[in-house]
């Protein structure tokens, strides 16, 4: 038999503490998704709106964003998100799945929208505690 250093049986405590890894790694994600949001708003809602090739780069760059980041929340646990309630965690899902599956109809108003209120709002919620 294996002993516990070894891997084969985890000590008490490490099951939890590799949780914690994965959800400070996936808050990490998320933090880095938010700047990212931010630096893409940073460019302004016209450019963003733009009917040019620099206009659809910064608005498939938003889709990605939006997508990354409800993948990140995807893979949170429920035991973390049942402590944001206030947080639309399907809301987060049901727009991943329009911009992934129905890009035909994505309102690139609605992505900017998230994109400059909704995602910043998101990553301030979840940094605060």
């Amino acid at each position: 038999m294996t002993s516990p250093a070894e891997g084969s049986t985890p000590r008490d405590g490490e099951g939890s503490a590799d949780r914690e890894g994965r959800v400070g790694r996936r808050l990490g994600d998320l933090a880095e998704f938010v700047r990212e949001a931010a630096y893409l708003t940073s460019k302004g809602r016209e450019a963003y709106l733009a009917d040019s090739m620099e206009g659809a780069l910064l608005r498939n760059a938003g889709e990605r964003i939006l997508i990354k980041v409800a993948t990140v929340a995807e893979k949170l646990s429920q035991t973390f998100k049942d402590g944001y309630p206030d947080v639309d965690w399907q809301g987060i899902n049901r727009m991943r799945n329009l911009v992934a599956h129905h890009y035909d109809r994505v309102s690139h108003d609605l992505i900017w929208a998230a994109l400059a209120v909704r995602i910043p709002e998101l990553g301030s919620r979840l940094s605060a505690n």
